[in-house]
């Protein structure tokens, strides 16, 4: 089974190398994370990569702290962020919003109120509420420019996808595009596309199988509680994005 620091590795890998978050060294994470998934060997350097992710470390912080977990790397822990589990509902909207408060607020100067707007009540510190709340894209889409904000929302988000052929080093999924219809964000009609299978998910995978998806990399396969939490926490988190009416500050951007 993959340790925590190997699974966050998984997925934080794809935006790294784009160069998105985290620290400058996309390599080093792809090779200490494919040393720790083989071999279950010391995690040292995976562990101090993680807590370069300014953008993610305090919401596993957060998670840990609000479930008396001492490892921000616990296994359930980064499953909650990237995927979903019942560990985020552990978080009130107050603690969320204290958090992110402390992130943020001299940061974004008088733009604070338009990032505070998206801690309601269904907000929790998942992946998607990061993606949709607090990055600037959705914003920027109300303002007129939707290609490319849209497209980057779309990937930076962590989807799911129905495995329809295996190749040697790529998978055929079928999943759901992200929408926006001038006011609202959503999940559109299925579409065919190719995602990259270069980290291990274990046995060989097959057409009909489920697996999450960040950018163009296949980070796990999902099982069908996985697969409804993802599912669920994204329809949620695309809930709290479409309530507020100006949220992301732009200067967030970057």
């Amino acid at each position: 089974m993959t340790c925590g620091p190997a699974l966050f590795a998984r997925y934080a890998y794809p935006p790294n190398a784009l160069g998105y978050c985290g620290p400058g060294a996309p390599g080093e994470l792809l090779a200490q994370m494919a040393y720790v998934d083989a071999t279950g060997g010391d995690d040292r350097g995976l562990r101090h990569l993680a807590a370069g992710f300014e953008g993610a470390w305090p919401y596993l912080e957060l998670i840990a702290a609000a479930n008396n977990r001492p490892d921000p790397l616990d296994l359930d822990v980064v499953t909650a962020y990237w995927v979903g589990n019942r560990l985020l509902d552990a978080v009130t909207p107050a603690r969320l919003h204290r958090s992110l408060e402390e992130r943020f607020a001299k940061r974004t100067g008088t733009s604070w109120w338009r990032l505070s707007d998206v801690v309601s009540e269904e907000a929790v510190p998942h992946h998607g509420l990061h993606v949709f709340g607090v990055y600037p894209w959705v914003g920027l889409l109300r303002a007129g420019r939707v290609e490319e904000p849209l497209h980057v929302l779309d990937r930076c988000r962590v989807r799911w996808g129905r495995v329809e052929q295996v190749q040697a080093h790529d998978v055929v999924v079928r999943t759901r595009l992200l929408t926006y219809d001038g006011h609202h964000l959503g999940l559109g009609e299925e579409v065919c596309e190719v995602a990259s299978r270069h980290v291990d998910v274990g046995p060989e995978l097959a057409p009909g199988e489920w697996v999450s998806l960040h950018w163009d990399w296949v980070c796990d396969r999902l099982d069908a509680q996985a697969l409804a939490a993802l599912q669920g926490f994204t329809e949620r988190m695309l809930r709290v994005a479409n309530a507020p009416a100006r949220p992301g500050p732009a200067t967030l951007l970057g």
